[in-house]
């Protein structure tokens, strides 16, 4: 009990250090609205349409279904090219009914997601050309299908997670108000990302394995495993990125966003911070889940030696971190499919060698590694603290209403 007290005065602290992040407003201004008004900043002011001619930035945008279609085919050199007419019922409450004709294609050839049917539901936007009125389509509206996934997680969550489920829902909305409220209009304001992230990823684990997991000794066992293994993965995640030699422009986006900023941006750190922040997730579920079995463990052998509740957590442990480095590796190369289709494409034009080396290639590489071993690291961390902690800790004896069992959170292949 005197163990516990001790770990919630330390969660207490933790608590207090949340409220940091506003110091975000108070350091700078957000330059995210800046960059939509500021007619200094780098935003492209114009932007050309499909006919080579120029119009304001976009000014409003509206959800139409498509009442008609006409479409068009022509023969340019030698291919057949489709465009179609639209007839748009525009569906927003300020121009409801309105009709409106739009030209989607405008000479170019149309991509199979490009060509809609009747009754399909898409985002216009209308600009102005001079002192006429245009619209073009910028893409289907896909929202109500969005919703009604998440709605569908969020019911299985509820139903076979109850109380848990529901908290991790909580969890889950308070990290992205974390990341959105906090974390990128920090980051884009010029602001350390050490601190910036640091305070990011101290939040998030506060928010998300308390709401989540409750008050518990077990989930304070995995708050500290975490940020002991988080500070350790982070110096060695920094002497990956320098040692690779990384600046944080292995995509487009980073050059884009580079060029859109008015000011200095590290893109080195952002780098940084992305990784921390795609290795909470793991750690979330490693360390408790390690705590929650050495805690099981004790339970159902009260005589259980901090060794014989180290090697049991670590058998355990060994499933976990054969499971999740595969399964990291696998998120992160399915999210760049499409690249390694190209690589492939191109390996008879471009050497391996050179492949690898991009920075691209480093990038991922270093997101994957870094990853795998903080789930290394974090399995003996958490196993050595909860195997102390709960050695000398006496149990109270649960209430048998059915519902209590023994769960032990492991994977195997």
């Amino acid at each position: 009990m005197m163990m516990f007290k001790k770990y919630s005065i330390i969660l207490m602290l933790s608590i207090c250090l949340v409220p940091l992040w506003g110091y975000a407003q108070e350091e700078g201004d957000i330059i995210t609205d800046e960059i939509l008004v500021d007619e200094s900043s780098s935003v492209p002011q114009n932007i050309p349409n499909s006919t080579g001619e120029e119009y304001s930035t976009p000014d409003s945008f509206y959800r139409a279904r498509v009442e008609g279609i006409e479409t068009n085919t022509s023969q340019v050199l030698g291919q057949e090219q489709k465009t179609q007419i639209l007839t748009l019922r525009i569906l927003n409450k300020e121009k409801k009914d309105e009709i409106i004709v739009v030209n989607n294609g405008g000479g170019i050839d149309l991509q199979e997601s490009q060509i809609y049917k009747e009754g399909d539901v898409l985002v216009v936007v209308k600009t102005l050309v001079g002192d006429k009125e245009e619209y073009y389509v910028q893409d289907r509206y896909r929202l109500p299908g969005l919703m009604g996934m998440v709605v569908f997680f969020l019911v299985l969550a509820i139903i076979f997670a109850r109380k848990q489920g529901l908290g991790s829902i909580i969890g889950l909305v308070a990290s992205i108000g974390i990341l959105v409220g906090y974390l990128v209009p920090s980051l884009l304001s010029g602001q350390n990302p050490l601190i910036v992230t640091f305070i990011s990823t101290f939040s998030i684990i506060v928010l998300t394995l308390f709401i989540s997991h409750g008050f518990r000794l077990r989930t304070m066992i995995a708050f500290v495993s975490m940020n002991i293994t988080l500070a350790i993965a982070y110096a060695l995640s920094t002497l990956f990125v320098y040692w690779a030699q990384m600046f944080g422009v292995g995509s487009e986006e980073t050059f884009y966003l580079a060029s859109v900023i008015d000011g200095d941006i590290d893109l080195r750190g952002i780098l940084l911070a992305g990784i921390m922040i795609g290795m909470l997730g793991v750690l979330d579920d490693v360390t408790v889940a390690q705590a929650g079995t050495i805690d099981e463990i004790k339970r159902a052998n009260s005589k259980a030696t901090f060794k014989q509740l180290y090697r049991a957590g670590m058998s355990v442990g060994r499933d976990h971190i054969a499971s999740l480095v595969n399964t990291l590796a696998l998120a992160y190369v399915g999210s760049s499919l499409p690249f390694f289709l190209l690589i492939y494409m191109n390996s008879a034009n471009v050497p391996l060698w050179v492949t690898l080396n991009s920075e691209f290639i480093a990038q991922e590489l270093v997101r994957t590694i870094a990853g795998s071993i903080a789930i290394v690291l974090a399995v003996p961390i958490t196993s050595l603290i909860a195997a102390k902690v709960f050695s000398t800790y006496k149990h109270k004896p649960r209430k048998d209403d059915g519902k209590e069992h023994i769960h032990v959170h492991g994977h195997s292949h």
